[in-house]
């Protein structure tokens, strides 16, 4: 028979498991400390005008793109808790097609980032919204909100066309997708666990759902923000600049360059458009393809997809996504940059 001792040293062995795991806020500060105590001797080792051109680059994309990262994942922390996905739900028009319509634009005011708008429209579908419209607003939400427009346009100061275009084209790709479902997409692709109905969170778990799905969303965005400024920070020193100059000569050749680097990159729409803005010799068709497919389907998002409402449900709809997004890029290029 289990004595209270026993019992008191099996609790107190997981409690002991978790504190000596190491977490990467740990690993962070200790690399912080080394850089710190070592700064003298790595000017020494790293004093190479390539590496001095790369660290510049990649601490500008940065420093530029943090604070609307941490603006987006503070609103999409604060719609996870305080907004419930009924809320939405009532608002929707019942015909299917106007409520895709409505569904996009609720993007707008209910900004969010890639990871944040698959687990909100999963709530979506368990409360009753048609899957065409909870779709639609998953493609929504992260392309055209005010977050991401504001650091479009502070990305491409000199180019205001640039916020119209990606606006058109993200808007247009997340319409254009949930017609697609109301007219050929079958319920039984998406897994039956997605569908179930999912508590809201409540009382004094708001705050604790506020705080979580913020810190949660800015460890996984920050991490995919650093990997997309040292691969753009690579990029501009180990690829000749005449690369970029063929990329911009063959328009055809670049845009589908740009179209499979935002798939594989899999930036935070709150930070792609200094990435984006940091391909100087590129023009800016290429550069709104990549800031189009991005937040609509990347690596990232397959796999999130595909944990939420199943790899039957992934396989289909993130190529279609591919291909619509690209083509309302072109088509909002075509009529608004110059």
């Amino acid at each position: 028979m289990k004595t209270v001792s026993d019992s008191a040293a099996g609790a107190a062995r997981p409690r002991a498991g978790r504190h000596g795991r190491i977490t990467s806020i740990e690993v962070l500060c200790a690399v912080l400390l080394v850089a710190i105590l070592a700064q003298s001797w790595l000017q020494r080792v790293l004093d190479v005008p390539a590496l001095r051109t790369g660290s510049t680059v990649f601490v500008a994309v940065c420093v530029q793109a943090l604070p609307f990262l941490v603006l987006g994942v503070l609103i999409s922390g604060a719609i996870a808790a305080f907004v419930p996905a009924r809320v939405l739900r009532k608002v929707l028009p019942r015909r299917e097609a106007a409520a895709v319509g409505v569904a996009g634009l609720a993007g707008v005011a209910l900004p969010g980032c890639e990871c944040a708008s698959v687990p909100v429209a999963r709530r979506l579908m368990g409360q009753g919204v048609a899957p065409a419209a909870a779709l639609t607003f998953l493609l929504a939400a992260p392309a055209v909100n005010p977050v991401v427009l504001v650091a479009t346009a502070v990305a491409f100061p000199g180019s205001p066309e640039m916020v119209l275009a990606r606006f058109l084209g993200s808007l247009g790709t997340a319409v254009v997708m949930g017609l697609l479902w109301s007219k050929f997409g079958r319920l039984e692709w998406i897994v039956e666990r997605a569908l179930r109905r999912l508590p809201d969170p409540a009382g004094r778990g708001r705050w604790q759902t506020f705080a979580e799905t913020a810190r949660t969303d800015l460890v996984e965005a920050g991490g995919f923000l650093v990997l997309g400024a040292v691969i753009s920070a690579a990029l501009g020193v180990l690829v000749p600049p005449g690369w970029f100059g063929v990329l911009g000569d063959q328009l055809v050749l670049g845009v589908l360059v740009m179209a499979v680097l935002a798939v594989v990159l899999a930036l935070c729409s709150e930070a792609d458009a200094f990435v984006a803005a940091s391909f100087a010799a590129l023009p800016l068709l290429p550069k709104l393809v990549f800031l189009v497919v991005g937040p609509a389907v990347d690596v990232k998002l397959f796999a999130l997809q595909a944990g939420t409402f199943g790899r039957s449900f992934a396989v289909r709809f993130a190529p279609v996504t591919f291909v619509v997004a690209v083509g309302c890029a072109l088509l909002a290029g075509s009529l608004v940059l110059r």
